[in-house]
């Protein structure tokens, strides 16, 4: 299992804050984008943990069951928060 930083998101369009990410990448290992589902089903099956660094806070992703299906959050200091939305667009 690795543990994979995301550094990144790809969101249409981007500065809705209602729609939801399409893809997430990262720079670790030359470079990578895998789409939300990918992430999920990843998270899910135990296969990869991910997580984001901003400012030096690690928080962790998890799965979160919404109204309209699955979604990915960051958990850090004991709650569920948008860390993922703040990210930049990825190449």
């Amino acid at each position: 299992m690795a543990d994979v930083q995301v550094s990144c998101i790809k969101k249409q369009p981007r500065n809705d804050p209602y729609e939801g990410i399409t893809h997430l990448g990262g720079t670790g290992g030359g470079g990578w984008k895998w789409t939300r589902q990918e992430v999920i089903s990843s998270i899910e099956a135990k296969t990869n943990t991910f997580y984001t660094l901003v400012n030096g806070n690690r928080g962790d992703i998890g799965v979160v069951n919404g109204q309209n299906g699955k979604y990915l959050r960051t958990y850090a200091d004991g709650k569920w928060n948008d860390n993922l939305l703040s990210l930049p667009e990825c190449p």
